[in-house]
C-alpha cells in the first residue's frame, strides 16, 4: 500500500477524494485552496475537498502558493509516495512535482492533447464536441502536457450541461485512477506521451462570455446556455431587466424574419425566441430575485407580446 497525498478544490474533486479514502493505501494529508468569500453573505467558505477531507478525519492544508519551502513544509512532512492532482487551483512547481517518490497523478476533463487549460467541459460544449472524457496523467511542469496512464471517454449528449457532464466526468475519473495506481505500485504503468496534433487550449471561463448575442446562430446559444450551466449562467436583457437563461435548445431547420431576440411566443412548453439564424427555444430561466421558473410561466405573466431581448 502507498502513503498517498491528494490536492483538489471542487466538487469535482470530491469523488476521486472518496476513491482513494475506500482504497486502503494511507491518504497521508490534503491540499487545497484557502477559505473563500461566498454566497450573498460573502462569509469565508471551505472548499468542498476541505469539508469532505474533515468528515473523513485527514489533515489539511490550505497554502496560497507552493512557491517557498514554508508552503511545501505539510506536504514535505507527510512524506507521500504519490501526490493525487485533481482541479487543485495552483500550478505545482518543480520541487513539488520532484517531492513525492512516484511522482504526481492528475485526472484532468478532457480528451488530451484536446482542451488543456482550466475549463475543458465548458469549452467542449461551446465547440460543439461530440465526445469528452478524462485522461489520468503524470504532471510535469507544461500546461497539461504529461504523458497519459489511461483515457476514458463518454459521448456528449444533446442535453448535456457543464454540470451533468462534471458530475459524469468526476465519477468516471474517480473509478479509473485506483487500477492507474494498482499499476505504478507493481511497477507495470506505461503512460503514453500526448500527440503533438489536435492540440487546443480551454481558456478559463469569463463571466462576460454568459452575455447572449442574439445575432448569433441558435444552436450556438443553446450551447452557450448548456456551457454555463451552472456558472456562470447565460443571460440576456428584458427592458432592461437581467434574465438568467438555464435551459434552451435550439429549433431543427427553423427559418425567421424577424428581429433577432424576438419572442415569437410559446411551442410545447418553450419560449421562443428569434436569433440571427434559428430559434431557440427557452425552456427555463430566472428573473432578477427570483427562482428559477418555466419560461412559458414567465411568459403568461408578461402579458401580451411583442417583447424583445437585448
Amino acid at each position: 500500500m502507498l502513503r498517498i497525498a491528494y490536492a483538489g478544490t471542487p466538487d469535482f474533486a470530491v469523488p476521486a477524494l472518496d476513491a482513494l479514502a475506500a482504497s486502503g493505501h494511507t491518504l497521508v494529508g490534503v491540499l487545497t485552496q484557502p477559505d473563500r468569500p461566498a454566497g450573498r453573505g460573502r462569509q469565508l467558505t471551505a472548499s468542498p475537498v476541505k469539508q469532505r477531507a474533515l468528515a473523513l478525519g485527514l489533515p489539511v492544508d490550505q497554502p496560497e502558493r507552493l512557491a517557498g519551502d514554508s508552503q511545501r513544509a505539510a506536504l514535505r512532512d507527510w512524506a507521500p509516495d504519490l501526490l493525487v492532482v485533481v482541479a487543485y487551483g495552483l500550478i505545482l512547481p518543480r520541487a513539488v512535482l520532484d517531492l513525492p517518490r512516484l511522482g504526481c497523478l492528475n485526472i484532468h476533463a478532457s480528451l488530451l492533447p484536446r482542451w488543456r487549460g482550466a475549463a475543458p467541459i465548458q469549452r467542449a460544449l461551446l465547440a460543439g464536441d461530440h465526445e469528452t472524457g478524462v485522461c489520468i496523467m503524470r504532471l510535469e511542469e507544461g500546461l497539461d502536457t504529461g504523458p497519459v496512464y489511461a483515457e476514458c471517454r463518454l459521448p456528449i449528449t444533446p442535453d448535456a450541461t457543464a454540470a451533468s457532464l462534471q458530475q459524469q466526468l468526476a465519477q468516471l475519473g474517480a473509478d479509473a485512477l485506483l487500477p492507474v495506481i494498482a499499476e505504478i505500485e507493481a511497477g507495470h504503468a506505461v503512460a503514453r506521451p500526448q500527440s503533438a496534433e489536435g492540440v487546443t487550449y480551454a481558456r478559463k471561463i469569463a463571466k462576460d462570455e454568459a452575455r447572449v448575442n442574439w445575432q448569433d446562430d441558435a444552436e450556438q446559444i443553446a450551447r452557450q446556455v448548456r456551457a454555463f450551466n451552472p456558472w456562470p449562467v447565460a443571460e440576456t436583457l428584458l427592458d432592461a431587466e437581467r434574465l438568467r437563461l438555464w435551459s434552451a435548445r435550439a429549433e431543427p431547420a427553423t427559418e425567421v424574419t424577424e428581429v433577432p431576440g424576438t419572442v415569437l411566443g410559446l411551442r410545447d412548453g418553450a419560449m421562443r425566441v428569434a436569433c440571427g439564424r434559428g430559434v431557440l427555444a427557452v425552456e427555463q430561466l430566472q428573473p432578477p430575485g427570483k427562482r428559477m421558473m418555466p419560461a412559458a410561466d414567465f411568459l403568461r405573466g408578461r402579458g401580451q407580446l411583442p417583447l424583445r431581448f437585448t
